[in-house]
């Protein structure tokens, strides 16, 4: 078996979780494969880094002593907010020679600010997204995924999913059942699908300042098998239709359409994991109408079935 490097890239002020979770991933494999991966970490000029949390970590080397890495890994931190110039300096150099670039968290922005995310799509911390879409506009940002893979290029979400994308790629090297020992080993789920969201409808959309407007939202999480149409949710609220989809989105950040699928998404997703209900009563109850609909938004959506969310994330043990 071909032995593969990972070089984790040390700054100052960087989260240490986005450091040591990948890690653990990594070096859980090696022993899990006979030395699958080399790890090694390096920061500018060799010298110590001390992170956001305080620890002190002391790295392997120097960036400029570093060979080529398969695996380039850059995580995340309030150091990505001011950013050594030479840092950026050496990941546009140095990054594009790597077989495979990840960034975890914000370490995306230092990517973007080297210029190696210009045309591709990716993620970061769902709190960054935005700065990220508006700071690089040739960035196709998308804040909805726990990670993207865009060809050679690998960008997470906020801090733990780092863990879900480093599982992703050794079962991608090393096949399920060694990700799986890893995953078991580590007490997380083998892999959540890249496509889950990374927060719920309820912290994704505002609170909206109007009272029937809230009322809306209130009954659109406790009804989502009712009629949810612009026209019925807007006659619930006493307003036109456009008038109503015009404030809704205003108030919330999102249209009406929008909110209420990933309401029916989120609860399908807490009734295939936490229920004993079948595919088609909960399609039913989740206001798809069929199991088809439902599989159909899940697919569109998390990028998996029904069937298969619930083999991975349920908690009940079946009778």
């Amino acid at each position: 078996m071909t032995q593969r490097s990972v070089l984790v890239v040390l700054f100052d002020d960087l989260q240490s979780l986005d450091v040591t979770g990948p890690v653990e991933v990594f070096a859980g494999a090696s022993r899990a494969a006979g030395d699958a991966y080399e790890i090694r970490t390096a920061s500018l000029d060799g010298a110590s880094i001390r992170t956001s949390s305080g620890f002190t970590l002391v790295p392997d080397s120097s960036l400029t002593d570093a060979a080529d890495p398969h695996t380039l890994l850059v995580p995340g931190g309030n150091g990505t907010r001011t950013p050594d110039p030479r840092l950026i300096d050496w990941l546009r150099v140095h990054a594009p020679r790597a077989e495979r670039l990840v960034s975890v968290c914000t370490g995306a922005l230092l990517l973007a600010e080297a210029g190696l995310l210009d045309g591709h799509r990716a993620t970061t911390h769902w709190a960054t997204c935005d700065h990220l879409a508006r700071l690089y506009p040739a960035v196709d940002v998308d804040p909805d995924p726990i990670f993207v893979r865009d060809g050679k290029l690998a960008t997470s979400a906020g801090v733990t999913s780092g863990i879900d994308l480093a599982l992703a790629l050794v079962e991608e090297d090393l096949g399920r059942d060694i990700a799986l020992t890893v995953a078991r080993h580590l007490v997380v789920f083998l892999r959540r699908p890249g496509n889950q969201a990374q927060f719920s409808v309820q912290l994704a959309a505002q609170t909206a300042r109007r009272e029937p407007l809230r009322d809306v939202q209130q009954h659109i999480t406790e009804h989502p098998e009712e009629d949810l149409s612009v026209e019925a949710l807007a006659a619930r609220a006493r307003l036109s239709p456009r008038h109503f989809a015009r404030a809704f989105q205003e108030e919330t950040g999102m249209t009406p359409g929008r909110y209420v699928e990933r309401v029916r998404l989120e609860q399908a997703r807490r009734l295939l994991e936490d229920s004993p209900d079948g595919v088609e009563e909960i399609s039913r109850s989740c206001g798809y109408g069929t199991p088809e609909a439902m599989r159909r938004a899940f697919v569109k959506t998390l990028g998996t079935a029904p069937a298969e969310y619930r083999r991975r994330f349920r908690t009940l043990t079946p009778k």
